[in-house]
């Protein structure tokens, strides 16, 4: 029943996420280190096959930053439970622990698209203003749990802790920004590389589609272990011929749902 609650308003809720501060001027404001070969990272280790470079300042690395902060907290709550379920006062932290052990079960694709869909039906997608009061902000797994309603990059972290701890190496896993060029909004994924392919898990599908597959979205950031990079320019992903692309899954998704209009702050 708690199931299906869950999957009805994710469906009725599927919106496109607005990143408020990823606007034009924003991105030109984002500071990246010096191209040089021994910081730009090779264009076969990261989602969609692009080079990236570090970035040493600006609005994105100092929201992530935020989030490593929490998260450290995070980390000793879910280690206290995992010792002590009984004992729990979090009831987000049993919750989290719950999809980490059934994700555990299972091998390879399947443990990928357990958390996809068990994060995708336990999280409401709810904009920020609506939540937190203000345009953009980003919160940890436990945070986001607790309160039940996030949006797209409060999913992507929470998957991107959640397969860690469901055994992914950590230079298998990624946060990333993308550009949705068709209703010029910026949206974040998570990404999880099995078999030396990206994975995209996305809160508006219940699909994994890898990375070749992707269509008109245009990959702009990407969130790592080596920290926060700022993809190389890249040729726009997109291919209006292909009726299976990623394209075509989220328009049949928005069909009858308002999206409200892109917002940054200046």
């Amino acid at each position: 029943m708690g199931l299906l609650v869950y999957a009805r308003a994710w469906r009725a809720g599927i919106v496109a996420c607005g990143l408020a501060w990823f606007g034009p001027a924003d991105l030109r404001a984002e500071t990246a280190k010096p191209s040089t070969p021994a910081e730009l990272i090779q264009q076969s280790a990261e989602p969609f096959g692009l080079a990236a470079s570090s970035l040493s300042s600006g609005g994105l690395r100092d929201k992530w930053l935020g989030v490593q902060r929490r998260l450290d907290d995070e980390m000793v709550q879910l280690a206290l439970c995992e010792g002590d379920r009984d004992g729990c006062v979090s009831p987000a932290a049993l919750k989290f622990l719950d999809i980490v052990d059934d994700a555990r079960l299972r091998e390879g694709r399947a443990r990928l698209g357990e958390i996809n869909r068990a994060i995708n039906l336990t999280i409401r997608p709810m904009s920020d203003l609506a939540q937190h009061g203000q345009i953009d902000a980003w919160t940890p797994p436990l945070a986001t749990l607790a309160r039940g309603g996030g949006d797209c990059e409060d999913y992507a972290i929470a998957k991107f802790i959640a397969l860690r701890r469901a055994g992914l190496a950590p230079d298998d896993l990624r946060i990333v920004v993308l550009h949705d060029t068709i209703h010029g909004e910026d949206h974040a994924v998570a990404a999880a590389r099995l078999d030396g392919r990206w994975l995209t898990l996305d809160n508006r599908h219940m699909a994994m589609i890898e990375d070749t597959d992707v269509r008109n979205f245009r990959p702009t950031f990407v969130i790592g272990q080596h920290g926060v990079m700022r993809y190389a320019d890249g040729p726009l992903l997109a291919d209006t011929s292909d009726n299976n692309s990623v394209a075509s899954l989220v328009v049949s998704s928005l069909a009858g749902s308002a999206t409200r209009p892109f917002e940054r702050v200046d």
